[in-house]
This record gives structure tokens, C-alpha cells and sequence, in this order.
């Protein structure tokens, strides 16, 4: 980072301090990120963020008080340049779905490395929406069904017939050696067509491509993956 770039200022907020310790000292090692504040609930974390006004906000969803869904909506009502970022516990689906109608623009899972979490602080900064990329294939259906649309100004980007079959079979959970066979090229090929998309699309991972496509209409999931 040179000495005139932005630090991206953030707070966290978490019922659990054990927690919050682990998550502070990933913040507190990576250049370029100031961790500004703490909260333990809801109600703690509006005070600090109308104190700090931090660029992003990293809350769990389940807290006493006021939970991180009611403290997203009262966020990015407030102030609607702030970045929310949820986290979640595995099987919290339906939350995360409603901490997106909130107005979050990011989720991880509680247990993501500590490079997805800087990927996720970074991406959200920049005003791109972040998926956990261990989000489950429920979970993808869920978001890209619901309301939720990041991509909504988005220009769409044009795609090759080879590229848009690429993202059919992606969507259908086939690996890069099924879509490979399926298609007669290598499973080498299929990766670069993957990395593309990713890139036309401007987002971070393949969670992001299946929301992306769904949104889209370039994909019409399954009734039975609801």
C-alpha cells in the first residue's frame, strides 16, 4: 500500500469475545485495514458506527439486543455508504438471505481463512458484493431467488455460446472433468473459460457466477432446489 492510499476502517461486532479476539488479530496483521471498534450486540454496534463511521461493518447475525438483520436494516438506512458484511453459522440459510434484503453486500462463514476475510473486506470496499465460497448449493438457490440483486445496474456482459454452456453446467454442480467430457475439450480448457466468466462477471468465486446467472436469466434452477 503506498502512503496515500485510504485505510479501509472497519468494526466488528460479535456476542462472542473469543470470537471477536480471533478476528482482530487476523484485522490487525494485514496492511492497509484499521480495525476502529468493537460491539457486542445490535444496539452497540449503531452507536459505534454513528461515532466512527467506519467503511465496513463485519456482525454476526445472531446477537442479544437487536440481532445483525434489524441492525443492517438501520445501517444502510442511515448510512448507506457503509459496507455490511454477515456472519454466519453453516445451517443460518434463511438469516443470510435476510441479512442481504437488509442491505448487507457481503457474508462468510464463521470458520473462512483469513484470506477470504480480506478478500471480503476488500471486495465489499470497492462496492462489489462478496459470497463465501463455501456457501452451499441451497444457500446459492436461496440468494438468487430471493429480491437481493447486486448486479441489478449492472451492464450484462456478452458471453460466447461456448462460455454460456460453461455456466449452464457450472450451475448444474458438474465438476470441471463433467463439463470437460460433456464438451469435448479439456478439463484445462474448462478452467480458463471458468476464470473468464469470472472476470466478465466481476465477481469473486463460483457462488458468485451461479447468483450472477440466476440473476441473469442466463440459468433457470430447478423448482426442486428450493
Amino acid at each position: 500500500m503506498t502512503s496515500s492510499a485510504k485505510l479501509i476502517t472497519v468494526v466488528i461486532a460479535d456476542d462472542h469475545e473469543i470470537f471477536r479476539d480471533g478476528l482482530k488479530l487476523v484485522l490487525t496483521k494485514k496492511n492497509g485495514i484499521e480495525l476502529v471498534g468493537e460491539a457486542e450486540n445490535g444496539k452497540s454496534l449503531l452507536n459505534l458506527v454513528q461515532q466512527l463511521q467506519p467503511d465496513v461493518v463485519v456482525t454476526d447475525i445472531k446477537m442479544p439486543e437487536m440481532d445483525g438483520a434489524e441492525a443492517t436494516r438501520h445501517l444502510t438506512r442511515a448510512w448507506p455508504d457503509i459496507n455490511v458484511i454477515s456472519l454466519s453459522m453453516f445451517d443460518e440459510e434463511d438469516l443470510v438471505v435476510e441479512m442481504f434484503e437488509a442491505g448487507a453486500r457481503g457474508y462468510l462463514v464463521k470458520n473462512a481463512n483469513k484470506t477470504e476475510i480480506i478478500e471480503a473486506i476488500e471486495t465489499v470496499n470497492n462496492g462489489q458484493p462478496y459470497f463465501s465460497s463455501s456457501a452451499s448449493n441451497r444457500l446459492t438457490q436461496k440468494l438468487a431467488k430471493s429480491w437481493f440483486n447486486p448486479f441489478s445496474k449492472m451492464r450484462p456482459p456478452a458471453f460466447t455460446t461456448r462460455e454460456l454452456n460453461v455456466i449452464d453446467l457450472i450451475c448444474r454442480e458438474c465438476t470441471n472433468k463433467e463439463i470437460a467430457d460433456q464438451l469435448y475439450i479439456s478439463a484445462r480448457t474448462v478452467e480458463g473459460i471458468r476464470l473468464r466468466i469470472i472476470e466478465k462477471m466481476n465477481v469473486k468465486n463460483t457462488v458468485g457466477m451461479v447468483i450472477f446467472a440466476i440473476k441473469a436469466g442466463l440459468f433457470k434452477p430447478d423448482d426442486k432446489n428450493n
